[in-house]
């Protein structure tokens, strides 16, 4: 009974045998491996102990602790590597930012210096000024002539307005026979070089792309006998009259030869003229004429003088009445006339270096007087070129009706489909089966009819 007992509550039970080693070869090295004692936390430890136990875990050496001012004891040059290479970079980013933007001022301000003389000459206001209206006192004490003339009535703000660090503009009016003339200034991009790299590039590679240049765009627009229209009217001043400044509609261009083809192809108004040389003109420039009596009335012996002088700065000189982009309404077609002139600007900025060119710039300054002049021809030529413009009208008509008989016919389309749509949708099942095979059938019979016709 008490060995029973014993069995029951587990008092003499002997410990199971270990288990072979065989058995559980893998956790040998963890075998009698005694229990982990917690390690002291105790802040108190003596730096002889400290420096006994401490073993040298790596070969960076410490950083000492210093002032928060003393960086030179903290740091070495290496630590600066990086910014030694960013930091000059942007200094010569920067830098020629600021030299090419100032070189393209430079430039066009010499430019403004050799031409607002001969601007000034021509036009009553040059550039972008306000006027200061003369008191009832002004007016009364020195009269209204000189009160409007007075110095201090003027106050010019600036010949030339810089739209971008490439682009300059400047503005003239106050002119017999012209309304305004607008003169755009085109820089290199000086102030970003890798731009104006990858331009020259791509002109190198593609025959599409133009190469950058310098030049000067002037367009001067004619009133053409409409200064009523243009001109305000005085205050119980006369009335306001122009017919004299009108000349007939053509399109005349002496061009440079580089230029032709880019010029035909991207304007409108140059791809109604034909091109022929004239033996006036030097040889590397070409006439794009609508009618030899216009060439011949137009080449006269002060601008083939002018030509000449200019050289290769001369690109083009053209008078038109046509858009530049081809028109595709009617109201695109109606007749504006200006006359436009491109000149290569040169290397230097120096006023001095615009003495080539400037007997052509008068030259164009002073054309309108010649147009109005003389520029009426026969009714021969005049009915010639009346034809020319009809026919792209009558194409731009013919254009014009197939788009509305187009939008007619999706509207009759659109409006068969939705009747077609309410009516099916108030069929039965089989009634709506019926009425899609007689579509279908209706179908098959007309293919079977185009392509008999065909055969």
């Amino acid at each position: 009974m008490a060995e029973y007992l014993k069995g029951l509550f587990g008092a003499g039970k002997a410990a199971p045998p270990p288990s072979p080693a065989s058995d559980d070869s893998d956790f040998a090295d963890y075998a009698g491996v005694p229990d982990p004692s917690p390690a002291s936390i105790s802040p108190v430890t003596t730096a002889s102990a400290s420096a006994q136990s401490a073993a040298p875990t790596s070969s960076l050496t410490p950083i000492a602790y210093t002032k928060w001012y003393r960086v030179w004891e903290r740091t070495s040059p290496r630590d600066f590597y990086q910014e030694a290479f960013i930091i000059p970079f942007l200094l010569v980013i920067c830098g020629l930012h600021y030299w090419g933007r100032r070189t393209n001022r430079a430039k066009a301000k010499g430019w403004m210096r050799a031409h607002a003389p001969e601007l000034e000459k021509e036009y009553f206001t040059v550039g972008f000024v306000s006027r200061k209206t003369p008191s009832v006192d002004e007016v009364q004490s020195s009269g209204l002539a000189k009160a409007m003339a007075a110095e201090d009535v003027v106050i010019p703000q600036s010949l030339l307005k810089e739209k971008t660090a490439s682009e300059f503009n400047t503005y003239a009016t106050g002119r017999q026979n012209v309304a305004f003339m607008d003169i755009k200034l085109k820089l290199y991009k000086r102030y970003n070089p890798m731009t104006l790299l990858v331009e020259f590039i791509l002109s190198f590679l593609f025959d599409s792309a133009q190469p950058p240049a310098e030049r000067m765009e002037a367009t001067a627009y004619t009133f053409d006998g409409k200064e009523k229209d243009l001109v305000p009217r005085a205050k119980d001043g006369p009335e306001v009259r122009g017919t004299q400044s009108s000349y007939d509609n053509f399109v005349f261009a002496l061009v440079n030869k580089d230029l032709m083809r880019s010029l035909r192809e991207d304007r409108y108004d140059i791809s109604l003229t034909s091109t022929k040389d004239n033996e006036k003109l030097p040889s590397w420039v070409t006439t794009m004429s609508e009618a030899a009596e216009i060439t011949q009335h137009m080449i006269t012996p002060d601008v083939v003088k002018a030509i000449e002088k200019a050289g290769d700065a001369f690109e083009y000189l053209i008078v038109t009445d046509q858009p530049l982009d081809k028109p595709t309404k009617l109201n695109e077609t109606t007749s504006k006339k200006r006359l436009s002139l491109s000149l290569r600007l040169p290397a230097s900025a120096s006023p001095d270096a615009y003495k080539s060119t400037l007997p052509l710039f008068n030259y164009f300054l002073r054309l309108p007087d010649n147009l109005a002049a003389g520029a009426h021809f026969r009714s021969e030529v005049q009915r010639k070129i009346r034809n020319t413009r009809e026919a792209e009208i009558t194409k731009i008509k013919k254009t014009d009706e197939t788009e509305k008989a187009e939008e007619r016919r999706l509207e009759s389309e659109k409006k068969k489909k939705e009747m077609r749509d309410n009516r099916v949708k108030g069929l039965s099942a089989e009634e709506q089966r019926k009425f899609l095979e007689r579509e279908r059938e209706k179908g098959q019979k007309k293919q079977e009819k185009k392509m008999s016709r065909k055969a």
